[in-house]
């Protein structure tokens, strides 16, 4: 499997990120590129899912880009890691389960190395981490298929202003908080996206 790592150094727009990934997608099904990961940062955005509800949205003033992948209302901003990826599933015998356990597991294994213990949710999809009292969401995976390629990806938590997440019921889920890698450790999480990318290559290759 060739895949292209992309690495964005500033602040991407959605709007940017969704066309350039839909672009990808349409050159990897005439087999005219490699399939993409790409971490990034978003500037400050409410993005929507396809199967997000109206009531949903606590706080009526923000505006919400209505998006194409799987999922429901989330936040993107500073301090969030993104990864998207553009991957072709038709050489890997169209799995789409196998596909999502081995983001979950590239999640975990990569916050494992920050000694932090994470899990994923079989009714909730993401991964989790549990303190004293709670368990709260730390990341959240949104893909859309499409001609049997996946696309779209997941966003790790690090140092986000969670505040944020009041103006909504994040992935529809009441029950649940959501929290960052500060706050569970406060450490040095410089780098976090290198071995992010070279667990989900492994994963991917596996």
């Amino acid at each position: 499997m060739n895949i292209e790592i992309k690495k964005s150094q500033k602040p991407v727009k959605y709007e940017e990120a969704l066309k350039l990934m839909e672009q990808r997608l349409q050159e990897i099904d005439q087999n005219k590129s490699n399939n993409l990961i790409w971490t990034l940062e978003h500037e400050e955005v409410y993005t929507a899912g396809k199967t997000y509800k109206e009531n949903e949205i606590i706080d009526k003033s923000i505006k919400i880009f209505k998006t194409n992948r799987g999922g429901k209302i989330t936040y993107h901003g500073p301090g969030q890691l993104i990864c998207y990826f553009v991957i072709d599933l038709k050489k890997d015998k169209k799995d789409i389960r196998r596909f999502i356990s081995i983001i979950e597991k590239t999640i975990i294994k990569t916050l494992k190395h920050y000694q932090i213990n994470s899990f994923p949710d079989k009714d909730n999809i993401g991964i989790w981490y549990k303190d004293d009292l709670n368990i709260k969401k730390i990341a959240a995976i949104g893909v859309r298929i499409s001609k049997w390629i996946a696309y779209h990806g997941f966003s790790i938590n690090i140092n986000n202003d969670l505040k944020k997440y009041n103006a909504i019921i994040p992935c529809g889920i009441k029950d649940k908080g959501i929290t960052n890698l500060k706050d569970i450790k406060d450490q040095n999480y410089k780098g976090i996206e290198d071995i992010l990318v070279k667990n989900f290559i492994s994963y991917l290759k596996g």
